[in-house]
């Protein structure tokens, strides 16, 4: 399976199921994030796992310890690859959410985001108040993580080698803000190919808009998949 998992962001049920129609035959990865599941419920969870599509659950989780472990533990009683918390939150709650994702069957992956792909230096320390590069932030965060027990952090790939490096080579890096051309960076500001997301370390990938809005999705899936391909290729 291609770690490349399609953000469903859509603005009524109905578009959702019509760009995953021509997907039912060869189920693909998919990203339920705080939208789709804001419309659709924990039912799409379960209707797509039946259907064959892997699924990767973005919340957010991002709240008091006791608060993110029951959100937890009830999010592991789902059929779910990957889910996601703040590392914002802290050690303490980070190690609520592992232990929370530990209560269920299906223990999905516990995943942390460290700082937003659209977050720019100005912004973290204007906006947040948080001094340095984001880079810096992103690091520091991802050891947090790591040390509080999560199995691995969302990232831009421009961070993705630092962490590895910081943390360990087998800690997870998944990777949002994938284009196949650069220019088209919508409201992400730190991105990259999925040939660059690979030779950077990138586990997994997150693409949304370029493959949900193409005019032929299966072709854009295809090329997305490609370019990681390339770059497997040449290692």
């Amino acid at each position: 399976m291609t770690p490349l998992y399609v953000a469903l962001d859509f603005n009524t049920e109905r578009e959702m199921e019509n760009f995953l129609a021509p997907f039912h035959s060869h189920p693909i990865p998919v990203k339920i994030g705080m939208s789709q599941f804001y419309m659709s419920g924990p039912a799409l969870i379960e209707k797509l796992s039946a259907k064959g599509f892997p699924i990767f659950l973005d919340l957010k989780c991002h709240d008091i310890p006791n608060t993110v472990y029951l959100a937890l533990k009830q999010l592991s009683q789902y059929p779910v690859d990957m889910v996601t918390v703040h590392c914002l939150g802290g050690q303490k709650m980070m190690e609520a959410a592992v232990a929370g994702a530990n209560e269920g069957p299906y223990r999905p992956k516990v995943m942390g985001i460290t700082q937003l792909t659209s977050t720019s230096k100005a912004m973290l320390n204007e906006e947040m108040a948080i001094s340095g590069d984001v880079i810096t932030s992103v690091i520091s965060l991802a050891q947090l993580a790591k040390k509080s027990g999560l199995d691995g952090v969302v990232s831009s790939v421009l961070e993705t080698r630092a962490i590895k490096q910081a943390t360990a080579p087998d800690f997870l890096n998944l990777t949002p803000g994938i284009r196949l051309e650069k220019a088209k960076n919508d409201d992400q500001t730190r991105i990259a190919t999925p040939a660059e997301a690979r030779e950077a370390g990138s586990d997994y990938l997150v693409v949304g808009r370029p493959i949900t809005q193409a005019k032929d999705p299966l072709k854009a899936y295809q090329a997305f998949v490609d370019s990681w391909n390339s770059q497997r290729k040449e290692d």
